[in-house]
């Protein structure tokens, strides 16, 4: 019997603020580059002030509700568990991710007074993207955001890396992970960041539990959560934990190790401007490739593709256009 949801996702929901500048002005503003820092919503508010002039656009965001739209809208039924505040950006956020065909608690759930978590996104002439992050009520998700039923109704359980940088967060994320493992859902988690890795391995760990079916991660997140040098090394120690791993190196590709299998997905050569969402795309992609009938080699294909036409557009959604490029890319899959 076939589940009503491919992919049920939980995250940090963040109403993303997505603003173009410079190396420079970062430098200036004391801020660390191509990563993701917390920060208290007063510094938040005195990075608004110093990019008044700056362009800028707004959409819900967070790293999973970014894969899991990204899985949506390529034709994948998903459902999303966040939390989000009673004001105007919580509003915002609700509609903005129902508006996409999303499932979520937020249809039915009560909203709390609170302040909805916002994240600044900084994006550089290099492509690269620096985010800067409230968290706000967001912190606060906790098992009561998770619809169980929904949950047993999906192939996938897809947890952020993120949620470990909260207490209540992360407990609520591994208490669903054993969930989805006593029921027999698959499992897949994204380390998310590499600051992530360093500040709060202990939470990923929590959260990962006795291991995942699928875990996604870059370069960096790969070598420095298996203390390795050598990507090879931190690969096979990722596969203990992992029955299947997924690392992306950006424009060189990707690779996919199964067991004994290990697959090599090439980059795409385009000029990119903004690699916000990158890699969510890349994991919705993949996930809406696994659960729609693709093999390992042709869901790593489409993610690749996917990511890449993303990055050649400013914003974490892909415009109708290349929306439409890499449907036909898929359609071309299922036909090989």
């Amino acid at each position: 019997m076939s589940k009503r949801y491919h992919i049920y996702g939980m995250g940090n929901a963040l109403v993303d603020f997505e603003i173009e500048t410079t190396a420079d002005q970062l430098t200036k503003l004391n801020i660390d580059k191509g990563i993701m820092t917390l920060i208290e919503e007063e510094r938040q508010d005195e990075l608004f002030d110093a990019f008044q002039t700056h362009r800028h656009s707004r959409a819900c965001g967070g790293s999973a509700a970014n894969t899991i739209i990204g899985a949506q809208t390529l034709g994948s039924a998903c459902f999303y568990s966040c939390k989000v505040a009673s004001d105007e950006v919580g509003d915002f956020y609700k509609d903005d991710l129902l508006n996409h065909g999303v499932h979520s608690n937020l249809s039915s759930e009560i909203l709390e007074d609170g302040k909805t978590g916002k994240c600044l996104v900084l994006i550089t002439d290099d492509a690269d993207r620096t985010m800067n992050t409230f968290l706000g009520i967001t912190s606060n998700i906790n098992y009561q955001q998770i619809d169980e039923s929904a949950l047993m109704d999906s192939e996938y359980l897809y947890v952020e890396g993120y949620l470990a940088g909260s207490p209540t967060a992360l407990v609520a994320a591994a208490k669903a992970m054993k969930f989805a493992k006593d029921k027999g859902i698959k499992t897949a988690f994204s380390l998310s960041d590499p600051n992530m890795v360093r500040f709060c391995r202990e939470g990923l760990d929590s959260i990962i539990g006795d291991g995942v079916d699928l875990l996604f991660c870059n370069y960096d997140e790969a070598t420095d959560y298996t203390n390795t040098e050598n990507l090879n090394d931190a690969i096979d120690k990722l596969s203990q934990i992992a029955k299947t791993v997924v690392v992306t190196l950006g424009p060189r590709g990707s690779i996919i190790v199964d067991g004994q299998d290990r697959i090599e997905v090439k980059g795409h050569d385009v000029d990119a401007i903004d690699t916000n969402g990158a890699g969510d795309l890349f994991a919705g992609s993949f996930l809406h490739g696994l659960t729609n009938g693709h093999n390992l080699e042709k869901s790593g294909r489409l993610a690749s593709f996917a990511s890449a036409q993303l990055v050649t557009q400013f914003g974490p959604r892909l415009t109708e256009e290349n929306l439409a490029v890499v449907r036909q890319f898929s359609d071309e899959l299922n036909q090989e």
